[in-house]
């Protein structure tokens, strides 16, 4: 029985050893000396090295070929990159990368090579095409023979690798402002899935994503910005779905933006009579953000606005004391933050005095409380809210305040139709009042419970009011066990005006029910409703870290290339959203009862893929905002956390217009807002900051 066992372990052993081997064989990349292959260099055999096949292609190494016909090679082992010279013509490679240098005359020509230069026991291989296009020589291929034969005593011109061409645009053109970007193929490569148009420094063989998008043949637009200026290689290449190159196409251009900055929805000696002034930049280049100036020339004052949406339009509210000529000029800042006025236009505001009672409407019927607000577009020193009796024109001041909103709880002493408005006095102390809105108060005597809101957790002490429409002599705040129906009394007084500080103790954990009852009148009973609330006593988890605040920018920065790799969408935009979101790592929520880590690095509500961890969040109740459980997607680890993020905004329709501009850093961080992803009004300008600061512009960079 021993004897058998170890015969099973030997064929076991043998199978994995196998296995092993198979694995390496699929994993070895596919460049392979091929000692068959012959290379020939006018008439001369070259043995001491010899060609190899590469992704099925054979490359043969360029010094060798290269001196044999009488040409200099320079290699610089600081960029990585190899200049053959042979007359006037010369040919700069750098190891891989496909792009290729090629100048003949001066002339600079760039051409994208299917195959990208490496290095193999210290010698520099290429296609063999590169050869003739770098030497203008010819080069053929006897397959019989399996013989490469360079003859330099026969020319061949400059060939592209690919039959797809940039159609829009031609070598050397210059570009001054918005571009389209197209291109054209014969033939689509078999598995294309994908078009990206990168922006090539020369000098670093390295740039940006420009455009991109899964319609290959489609019109792109691109609108430059101020920091692309120079001398560029515009490429246009095609990927399949797992992000391989199949083909592309190669042109140089000369970027020179000039900026042209105007204001589009204003002209010279403008009257504007309404109280909102809609302002847009127009722009010839892509802009960080801009700022919108308005000078009043009568009064001297001047007003800015914050950091807006270079796309977005920019309504200005306007008063009366903004009345007279004014100047308006919008200026575009550049990622240096490098401002670029418009030229001024004078306006010259004219609007009439409004005044509006807000919070209610004409004949509504009212049977709780209503905020009382004022529409204006003028300063005032008093407003009053009045209250007014359509029988008789008695009226009633319900609110004398500088300014702002009032609460009005009308009781059964008001029930009937009333008018409303609102009368104010400027600064100049002269009186306005609007036109009446007529109501139909119910009167029913009514208190309600403010402090707590339904389905709140209690962890801690708890302020309790009411608001009520009549009133009290007495107030007492009731709590009702859920599973006994048994009432406890935990705070009570005769000013029911008061809040009441309510503690929970050992005792009360569990789920209960609240209501306030009021004594009013002779001995009347009143009670709010019964809200239905939770008790915890035991401890509460806050949110943990997920790393060392210095390594979290390493760890962030690296799912967020590995994403930009598959999506397209900007590595540095991502890695901001992560800092932002957590803090840089610092604060990621977890389940308050148990502790549970969520390794939720972007705060989406629901279900992840572990679940989810109970946190706060805020409700209203009776106008008092107050925090509820709630539950927030749990993973397994940050990378499941940094996916699900990038499933929602790949894939949610709200997102489309993001999706188109996701390259970007800047234009996605616009974009985002203007998508409603966030309600903090500075949340584009936050994620751009960071994103300069911490350089992480260089995460978006491409080679080709």
């Amino acid at each position: 029985m021993e004897v058998k066992n170890n015969k099973v372990n030997y064929h076991l052993l043998i199978l994995l050893v196998m296995l092993f081997i198979l694995a390496l064989w699929m994993i070895i990349p596919k460049v392979l000396a091929d000692s068959s292959v012959k290379l020939v260099v006018d008439g001369h055999n070259i043995t001491d090295v010899v060609p190899v096949i590469k992704n099925d292609r054979t490359i043969v190494p360029i010094r060798t070929v290269a001196e044999q016909l009488g040409a200099e090679v320079k290699w610089n082992n600081d960029d990585r990159t190899v200049q053959i010279i042979k007359g006037d013509r010369s040919i700069l490679l750098r190891i891989d990368s496909r792009l290729t240098q090629y100048e003949i005359n001066k002339e600079k020509i760039y051409n994208l090579s299917d195959v990208s230069p490496c290095i193999i026991k210290d010698h520099t291989y290429v296609p063999l095409r590169l050869i003739s296009n770098a030497l203008n020589v010819k080069i053929d291929w006897n397959d019989s023979e399996r013989t490469v034969y360079v003859d330099s005593s026969q020319t061949s011109n400059i060939t592209p690798f690919f039959d797809m061409k940039i159609s829009s645009l031609k070598s050397g053109q210059v570009i001054t402002g918005t571009t389209d970007l197209q291109a054209v193929f014969p033939t689509l490569p078999e598995g294309a899935a994908e078009i990206k148009y990168l922006l090539i420094n020369p000098d670093t063989a390295k740039g940006f994503i420009i455009a991109r998008g899964e319609n290959l043949t489609d019109k792109y637009k691109w609108m430059p910005s101020i920091q692309d200026n120079g001398e560029k290689i515009l490429v246009a290449a095609i990927y399949d779905a797992n992000g391989e190159f199949l083909a592309g196409d190669s042109i140089s251009v000369q970027v020179s933006i000039a900026p042209q900055v105007s204001l589009t929805e204003l002209v010279q000696n403008q009257v504007i009579i309404e109280d909102k002034m809609q302002l847009n930049a127009g722009l010839n280049f892509s802009a960080a953000y801009v700022k919108y100036e308005i000078k009043n020339k009568d009064k001297g004052k001047v007003y800015t606005s914050p950091e807006l949406d270079p796309q977005g339009i920019f309504n200005k509210t306007l008063m009366v004391e903004d009345n007279g000529n004014v100047s308006v000029k919008v200026t575009a800042y550049d990622i240096n933050d490098n401002p670029y006025p418009s030229q001024s236009i004078d306006a010259k505001i004219n609007i009439e005095r409004k005044l509006s009672l807000r919070g209610v409407s004409e004949g509504q019927t009212i049977d709780n409380p209503v905020t009382l607000s004022t529409s204006r577009n003028f300063e005032v020193s008093e407003t009053e809210y009045v209250m007014r009796d359509p029988k008789t024109g008695a009226e009633k001041v319900l609110s004398k305040i500088g300014y702002g909103n009032y609460t009005w709880f009308p009781g059964p002493e008001i029930s009937g139709e009333k008018e409303l408005f609102v009368r104010v006095k400027d600064t100049s102390g002269r009186s306005y009042t609007s036109d009446s809105v007529t109501v139909n108060p119910i009167g029913t005597p009514k208190i309600l419970l403010q402090g707590i809101g339904p389905n709140q957790v209690i962890t801690g002490t708890v302020k309790l009011k009411v608001l009520s429409n009549v009133s009290l002599n007495s107030i007492k705040y009731i709590m009702i066990n859920s599973k006994t129906g048994k009432e406890k009394a935990v705070a009570e007084g005769e000013d029911y005006l008061t809040e009441y500080a309510y503690t929970p103790v050992k005792g009360d954990a569990g789920t209960w029910k609240i209501k306030a009852k009021g004594i009013y009148e002779s001995g009347k009973e009143i009670e709010t409703e019964e809200v239905p609330v939770t008790i915890y006593l035991d401890k509460i988890y806050t949110a943990l870290p997920i790393i060392e605040k210095s390594k979290f920018i390493d760890m962030a920065s690296k799912m967020a290339e590995d994403s930009w790799k598959k999506t397209g969408m900007s590595a540095s935009l991502q890695t901001a959203q992560a800092i932002l979101e957590t803090g840089w790592g610092q604060s990621v929520p977890v389940d308050k009862y148990d502790g549970q880590l969520s390794y939720n690095l972007f705060g989406v509500k629901g279900i992840g893929t572990a679940g989810s961890v109970t946190s706060n969040t805020w409700e209203e109740y009776n106008g008092v905002s107050y925090r509820i459980d709630a539950e927030f997607r749990a993973y397994n680890n940050v990378e499941e956390s940094w996916k699900d993020h990038n499933n929602l905004l790949l894939t949610a329709e709200r997102y489309e217009p993001f999706r188109e501009v996701m390259h970007d850093s800047t234009q996605g961080a616009w974009a985002l807002r203007r998508a409603g992803y966030a309600t903090d009004s500075q949340y584009s300008m936050k994620l751009i900051k960071i994103i300069r600061l911490y350089n992480l512009q260089e995460l978006d960079k491409v080679s080709i």
